[in-house]
């Protein structure tokens, strides 16, 4: 049952944030082979003051893919641990 936590800057209404929640659980689901209602996502909006700090809090080696990450070899961005 994977959780998928979104991390972002606030400026966003409940009605975006509720689309990519459901376009991200999609896309997990299908990637995993699993049915979307095994998946849940969260999203929460930090502020930009704070942003530093909270990324500090995500555990070494679990993010795999960081902004401005050069594309993988499908042609998606990511795809390497960091």
């Amino acid at each position: 049952m994977p959780h998928i936590a979104i991390t972002m800057l606030p400026g966003r209404d409940k009605a975006v944030k509720a689309k990519l929640a459901l376009t991200v659980r999609e896309a997990v689901s299908k990637e995993l082979g699993i049915g979307a209602e095994y998946v849940s996502v969260s999203v929460e909006d930090v502020e930009k003051e704070r942003w530093e700090e909270s990324m500090r809090k995500i555990p070494a080696g679990t993010v795999f893919v960081e902004p401005g990450a050069p594309k993988g070899p499908d042609g998606t961005k990511g795809g390497e641990q960091i």
